[in-house]
């Protein structure tokens, strides 16, 4: 076989190649704006989960809940163990900000363990938000819910703290089992453990 010859096969052998690649692609493109047509607009999930119920992590969830909301998100966060007293109205206005240990408490933690130091850095950082006129949590709670977002109280954790449904705010979706909040969860799109 001559050289001009085996030029001749390769070039018609590579222009097959651009062919077949060009019309995999087109495919691609078409198969894509299919599924951005379909789902486009669908709202984002969002699912956190609140286990702790200090002062100082009740307002992540209740932040990012809410603000994700106003995107016009689908939003649960899903209160289990302490997480639980976020929601419970009387419990969820005696929250405290623990001393030990807080990289933003500087005070040693010899005296940050003295048996009134989560009250004064509790009241300490109350008046910071209301100087700064940063919402408390009982209004971040009602933000969320009044944007929509579904306020979950573990069931399992209702009963092993005792708690009783008419404790915790209005419209507080109360007796979620873990299934339920798993269901969300494969379902969201972000999910936050808090």
């Amino acid at each position: 076989m001559s050289a001009n010859t085996q030029q001749a096969t390769d070039a018609a052998a590579s222009a097959e190649d651009v062919a077949d690649l060009r019309a995999r692609v087109e495919e691609l493109e078409e198969e894509l704006s299919a599924v951005e047509s379909a789902g486009g607009d669908a709202p984002k999930k969002m699912t956190i989960v609140a286990t702790k119920g200090t002062f100082d992590m009740a307002y992540p969830p209740l932040i990012l809940a809410s603000t994700a909301a106003a995107f016009g998100w689908d939003v649960v966060v899903f209160h289990t163990f302490w997480g639980l007293d976020i929601l419970h109205e009387e419990k969820s206005e005696n929250l405290k900000l623990s001393a030990v240990g807080n990289p933003n408490v500087s005070m040693p933690n010899a005296v940050a363990a003295l048996p009134f130091m989560d009250s004064v850095a509790t009241k300490l950082m109350e008046r910071r938000i209301d100087e700064q006129g940063t919402a408390t949590i009982g209004e971040l709670v009602e933000l969320s819910l009044d944007t929509g977002v579904e306020l979950q109280a573990c069931q399992m954790t209702m009963e092993l703290m005792d708690y009783d449904e008419d404790a915790f705010y209005d419209d507080v979706t109360t007796g979620v089992g873990a299934a339920t909040a798993l269901e969300h969860m494969a379902d969201a799109d972000i999910q936050l453990l808090v």
